[in-house]
């Protein structure tokens, strides 16, 4: 067996999926370099990423999959499931072996059929996070919104947000995996912060404008006054909206 650890990266997984046919590795297993499980009798190979190759691996995957199977392997692999580089290997495997089909039809691999499910769910994600962020406007002008996605979701939703909000700098910032993406008026891009949340859940903090917080009250109070209580069905709201996703909504603060 070989074991090849990489940066946790696409890139850095794809480098290593050109390495193993590179140097012909024996039963290879990949993982991140934080999840390395340590075997005895597993060869170790850290990879260095190698965009060049990376780049290889996907030209090769346009041609046998499509550009919409590349989405799908790449969608899976933001699911950062357990074990999902290995998935993913043995889908891209099952392509070079079958040159001339697009294996990512072939539902009765398992591989591929969890690739697939992977995607819909990472795609259910993606949807939600676009319908349920709220951003608060910061004493700078800046809007700010706050996620903790199940998935690491944040680079699908960023061509969403820039068409909606192309008039205003908004930053979308991931709790769970410490990044944010900042758009200026002109692009977006990725940055790296590790930021006090607690500030920012404080009711009474200095960070939001006063606009802001006026807003906001004024929002919580339309919708607790036009909630008919006789009327209100849970089990339905939930269905519609999550529990999980509730800690975004204005509407569910309290003042």
């Amino acid at each position: 067996m070989t074991q090849l650890s990489y940066d946790n990266t696409f890139e850095g997984l794809l480098t290593a999926v050109f390495e193993i046919y590179e140097y012909k590795y024996l039963e290879p297993k990949i993982s991140k370099k934080d999840d390395l499980q340590q075997n005895l009798f597993a060869e170790k190979i850290e990879i260095a990423t190698d965009v060049s190759k990376s780049d290889r691996v996907i030209k090769k995957l346009n041609v046998q999959i499509g550009s919409d199977g590349v989405r799908c392997i790449i969608w899976a692999f933001l699911s950062e499931k357990p074990a999902v580089e290995d998935v993913i290997f043995d889908v891209i495997n099952y392509a070079v072996l079958n040159p001339t089909i697009n294996v990512m039809k072939d539902f009765s691999n398992e591989s591929v059929l969890q690739i697939s499910q992977l995607t819909k769910n990472v795609g259910r994600e993606k949807h939600r996070m676009e319908a349920f962020i709220r951003f608060e406007q910061l004493k700078d002008g800046i809007y700010f919104a706050k996620i903790d996605p199940d998935f690491d979701v944040l680079t699908l939703i960023i061509r969403h947000f820039k068409n909606r909000y192309q008039d205003q700098k908004w930053i979308i910032y991931d709790l769970r995996r410490k990044y944010g993406v900042y758009y200026d008026l002109n692009d977006a891009e990725i940055v790296m912060m590790d930021l006090d949340i607690k500030s920012l859940d404080d009711k009474n903090n200095q960070v939001f404008s006063d606009t802001e917080i006026n807003y906001q009250k004024l929002w919580w109070e339309y919708f607790d006054h036009t909630n008919i209580k006789e009327r209100k069905n849970t089990k339905l709201h939930v269905q519609h909206v999550p529990k999980r996703y509730w800690k975004y909504l204005t509407e569910k603060k309290m003042f």
